[in-house]
C-alpha cells in the first residue's frame, strides 16, 4: 500500500470514528497553500481542526508524538485562516486522531484538546 493510500485509509477511518461520536464533518483535506488540515469538523458549536497520524507500528514512538510544534504552529496559523474565509465566530480546539493499524487490526486513541493556540 502506498504511503498517500495508508494516509487517506486513516484519515477515512478517523472520519467514520468522529462520525460516530457525533462530530459533523465540515472539510477534508482542506489547504492553505502548501499546508493542509487532515479533518475540520463541529463537536456541538466547537470548531475541531484534526490532525491524524496512521502508523503500521509503535516502534518509533506513538503517533500522536509526530505532531511536532512546528506542525502544530502551522495548524493554528490554518486554522484562523480557515474561520477568517468562513466567517465563523466559532471556538477552536485542536484534536488528535492516533490510529496503529497492526495486523489488519486498529487502535484509535482521539485526543481532544491535544494542544492550545499559544498567543505571541
Amino acid at each position: 500500500m502506498k504511503t498517500t493510500d495508508f494516509g487517506r485509509e486513516g484519515e477515512d477511518i478517523a472520519a467514520r470514528f468522529l462520525t460516530e461520536k457525533g462530530y459533523h464533518i465540515l472539510d477534508r483535506n482542506w489547504r492553505c497553500g502548501k499546508n493542509e488540515v487532515d479533518i475540520i469538523a463541529k463537536d456541538g458549536d466547537v470548531i475541531v481542526i484534526v490532525e491524524v497520524k496512521a502508523r503500521h507500528s509503535s516502534y518509533a514512538g506513538e503517533p500522536e508524538m509526530a505532531v511536532t510544534k512546528d506542525k502544530q504552529r502551522i495548524l493554528v496559523r490554518v486554522a484562523n485562516i480557515y474561520v477568517q474565509c468562513k466567517r465563523l465566530k466559532n471556538e477552536v480546539r485542536f484534536d488528535i486522531v492516533s490510529i496503529l493499524m497492526i495486523n489488519g487490526k486498529e487502535s484509535i486513541h482521539h485526543i481532544p484538546d491535544a494542544f492550545y493556540a499559544r498567543l505571541r
